[in-house]
């Protein structure tokens, strides 16, 4: 049963009369006091907050006791491993269904954060932390107590140690702004040699202020050790209030990346300057970058999904949509599945769908995730076959892309809130080619690992 689903124990044992609560406990009814603004503990927040709260607390007593979990009747390792050897089952499904017996497997540890500035780690919430396409590291956004947030990057390689300890690199970056969305760029810079192939990693950051603004950073400028030697901001320009942000790939629209805003996109060419606007008729809360065309996907508030084809001028009168979908409410994320036929997107009503881009039909929806208000993202796996997404009552689920199967529900190590909503990112590699697989979740101010048993 979905922990966050509302339970029917109530409804089977007594039934619901209005302004009153029904306690199973003590087999009686309770009044409701209208309003937050009375001593009355029993308002419908507070009864819901303590039920979310002692399933969340049963959910990890459970998750302590058992370590192997069933995700589907009769499957195990040595079911799978019997019919693989029989030639029943495809190189590519054994991995997947393996990959679904270790997740429900994962077992959870906390991982201590080194950084040459002890003062700094420990002190402030995560807000958001994504990995590179190597998943060697982690970009960092920490809210700061006295307001605006904070950010780094994590090193990932130590996570293979029994030590299970991670390194935070030096400079920290601080802004009075509050961010709202970030993505990793790519770009040719003199410091590339720092990182990776001949590209520098870049850190694209979508500021939500009024007014708002978007910044293009270098890496290095979280290594430098040397402070004479410290990169400084690469692009910032000040905008309406930004909602989400993407980077181009696709050599067509090289060095480009677009900012989802209140009723427009604008498209920039950082090396340039040349900026291209769409107007909109909402704003546009979620953004990806095709790489096979220079095609930029966007979800918007009022529900609509739609492309842009960025190589085409932006004429009055000129329809510039090309393929729209809709949803039912505002659209917090979307991602754009490795052939490029598929489109998976979530929306505030807590349904994540799957498109095919194609004849523009939804064909699978993935049930079980919970949303109300919040940007929150998905994250896809296809290597794996797998799809994890956090809802706003702080339930980590992880589904099989293949069927829509709920595989997992994760219950976060702390209490349910609003500013308690964990980041995660999932990868068979977590900390570079040789890395090791699982999950890593950072909550408030700790960083955890779900690793494969």
């Amino acid at each position: 049963e979905d922990p966050s689903s509302s339970s029917s124990t109530q409804n089977s044992v007594a039934p619901e009369l209005p302004g009153f609560y029904y306690d199973p406990e003590k087999n009686r009814y309770f009044r409701l006091l209208p309003g937050h603004n009375n001593h009355n503990p029993l308002t419908k927040d507070s009864i819901q907050h303590k039920a979310m709260e002692c399933k969340r607390l049963r959910l990890l007593e459970e998750e302590e006791k058992q370590n192997q979990k069933i995700a589907r009747a009769g499957l195990n390792s040595s079911v799978l491993l019997q019919k693989r050897q029989l030639g029943l089952l495809s190189s590519t499904s054994y991995c997947r269904l393996i990959h679904e017996l270790k997740v429900n497997c994962m077992q959870r540890r906390k991982i201590e954060i080194h950084s040459p500035d002890s003062s700094v780690t420990g002190t402030n919430n995560f807000k958001i932390i994504v990995a590179d396409v190597a998943c060697e590291r982690i970009f960092t956004v920490n809210d700061v107590e006295h307001g605006g947030c904070k950010y780094g990057i994590i090193n990932l390689s130590g996570l293979g140690k029994e030590s299970l300890t991670v390194e935070m690199y030096d400079n920290l970056y601080f802004t009075n702004r509050k961010v709202n969305s970030v993505c990793w760029a790519s770009l040719t810079h003199p410091d590339s040699h720092f990182f990776l192939t001949h590209s520098s990693k870049l850190c694209l950051m979508g500021i939500a202020e009024t007014p708002g603004c978007a910044s293009l950073l270098p890496a290095s400028l979280f290594s430098s050790t040397n402070p004479g030697d410290r990169p400084g901001m690469l692009c910032s320009f000040k905008i309406s209030t930004a909602w989400s942000c993407a980077w181009c790939l696709n050599p067509q629209a090289d060095n480009c990346f677009s900012t989802g805003l209140t009723r427009r996109v604008l498209v920039t060419n950082v090396v340039t300057g040349h900026r291209q606007t769409f107007g909109t008729s909402s704003d546009v809360l979620a953004q990806q970058f095709a790489t096979q065309t220079p095609v930029l996907y966007n979800g918007c508030r009022s529900g609509e999904i739609f492309s842009i084809d960025v190589r085409q001028r932006n004429r009055k009168g000129q329809s510039w949509k090309a393929t729209r979908l809709f949803h039912g409410s505002a659209v917090t994320s979307i991602h754009l599945m490795e052939a490029e036929h598929y489109l998976m997107a979530a929306d505030m009503a807590g349904k994540i769908k799957l498109w095919d881009l194609r004849t523009a039909k939804c064909v699978k929806q993935y049930k079980g995730h919970h949303n109300e208000y919040a940007l929150l993202p998905l994250h896809v796996n296809e290597e794996e076959g797998l799809l994890t997404a956090v809802g706003q009552d702080c339930y980590t689920r992880i589904w099989s892309l293949q069927d829509a199967h709920l595989l997992r529900t994760i219950p976060s190590p702390h209490p349910s809130s609003k500013d308690a909503i964990p980041s995660v990112v999932f990868s068979s590699r977590l900390g570079g080619s040789r890395g090791v697989p699982g999950l890593l979740m950072a909550v408030k101010q700790d960083l955890y690992h779900f690793s494969y048993n």
